[in-house]
């Protein structure tokens, strides 16, 4: 099971990680470039995971930045239509501002 450390972001990268043989082993999230990252115990993983992301940034001649807070996907029209009737029930202005309010709360409360 690869779990992510979700309240971890350092310097814009995220780890995702699994126990494994009694240990940790990781990448860095949503890069094409396969960095790796290990340690015996959890916070031994993340200070690893910290020394992965600033190898990858100072050897990397164009670094990617995994998450640019722009997404965008296809959705059934009906499912469209009713996002945008709810925000307006709720009183919402902006329905992107919206999305994203309903986004996050169904993130931090799962």
């Amino acid at each position: 099971m690869v779990m992510s450390a979700t309240s971890l972001i350092y310097k814009g990268y995220t780890p995702l990680m699994a126990p494994e043989n009694g240990g940790w082993n990781g990448k860095i999230a949503g890069i094409q470039t396969i960095e790796t990252f290990e340690g015996d115990t959890y916070e031994a993983a993340i200070e690893d995971f910290k020394r992965a992301v600033d190898f990858y940034l100072k050897t990397e001649p164009c670094p990617e930045m995994p998450f640019s807070g722009r997404i965008a996907f296809d959705i059934a029209p009906e499912i469209h239509a009713e996002l945008f009737r709810k925000s307006q029930e709720a009183g919402a202005g902006n329905f992107d501002a919206w999305l994203v309010q309903e986004l996050k709360e169904s993130v931090l409360h799962a």
